[in-house]
């Protein structure tokens, strides 16, 4: 179900002004949105108390709304809040990928769009989902999509390649600081780059991903990270994922989420995962024991452990699947705005 918000404002309150102002609105979001008669399931409107000549709900059956439950209220007394104004939230089923929001006359100045300002923080552990639900949101709402793990797993990669063990943390936050790391996005996805080299698909082998886990407990390896992280953020709507986006990457982020799933059940998704990508030989229960392990690991490192923001909604997706999850999510979003 996609909810599309709008509102518009009249001059004087007559039922021509009204009826005017409620078509051309309903015209407009239905115009942007792609949306016809039996798409729409409900239309619901409020008013400012100023406006008592007419109901809108008329005029949304004089453009062809016929199928639409209708409901209009009168919205209570606020000081200072936008006079002769008639909002609407349309509840339209299984057209949209993302909604356009419409905003018209001098109700412009309201909000013209949900992602203006969008920032979700999603953090949870590994084998969550929390990636593909990332890529997911950022594709619903059309803003971009910051994968803060694989900038970890370039600085494993780093390390690795220059025989540097992360359990070395002199030597290891040295050479990080002296790497170029770096995301490029080509076609709506992340390239991670480490000394400009693309290596986006040799930083998803298992053994860099257990080494992500350590270099990422080194205080001056995260500081140069965290730093990055909230450049980009600050710069645009977005989506992060990661361990500590809520709690310390983006503590301020309107929209938190906690990722969580059942051991075995991401232990399942990550060895699916690994097949599609070549990595055969893999045993399911080692697998498991190692996120377990790498939980332990993230749960109880000193530098911005792993744990839910007090402010975050926890998602469980044992039993969803993505499109499930992501349905979940943006209604919790949309619930908050």
């Amino acid at each position: 179900m996609n909810f599309i918000r709008g509102a518009t404002t009249i001059t004087e309150d007559t039922p021509e002004e009204i009826r005017a102002a409620t078509e051309e609105l309903l015209r407009a979001i239905a115009r942007e949105n792609n949306l016809d008669g039996d798409s729409v399931r409900a239309i619901i409107f409020s008013t400012t108390q100023d406006i008592y000549s007419a109901y809108p709900a008329k005029a949304a059956r004089e453009c062809g709304f016929e199928k639409a439950a209708l409901f209009s209220a009168a919205e209570p007394l606020i000081e200072g809040a936008l006079p002769l104004c008639i909002r609407v939230m349309i509840f339209a089923e299984g057209v949209l990928q993302r909604e356009k929001h419409v905003y018209l006359r001098k109700a412009a100045a309201l909000r013209k769009d949900i992602s203006v300002g969008l920032t979700i923080a999603l953090d949870g552990p590994a084998g969550s989902g929390k990636s593909t639900i990332a890529k997911a949101l950022a594709a619903a709402y059309d803003i971009l999509y910051l994968d803060t793990g694989a900038m970890y797993r370039a600085c494993a990669l780093c390390l690795k390649r220059q025989n540097i063990s992360p359990d070395d943390a002199f030597a290891a936050a040295r050479a990080v600081a002296a790497a170029d790391i770096g995301v490029r996005y080509e076609n709506g996805a992340q390239r991670t780059l480490l000394d400009g080299e693309d290596v986006s698909e040799e930083i998803r082998k298992n053994e860099i991903s257990m080494m992500a886990s350590t270099v990422a407990k080194i205080g001056a390896v995260r500081e140069k990270m965290v730093a990055a992280q909230r450049k980009i953020a600050k710069s645009q709507p977005c989506v992060l994922d990661g361990r500590d986006i809520g709690t310390t990457v983006l503590p301020d982020a309107p929209f938190k989420f906690f990722i969580t799933a059942d051991a075995r059940v991401r232990a399942q998704r990550r060895l699916k995962e690994l097949e599609e990508r070549g990595q055969t030989g893999i045993d399911l229960e080692t697998l498991t024991r190692e996120i377990e392990a790498r939980d332990e690991q993230d749960k109880n490192r000193e530098i911005s452990p792993l744990r839910c923001a007090a402010d975050a909604v926890v998602v469980d997706t044992s039993r969803l699947n993505i499109e499930q999850t992501v349905a979940l999510i943006r209604e919790k979003i949309q619930e908050k705005i």
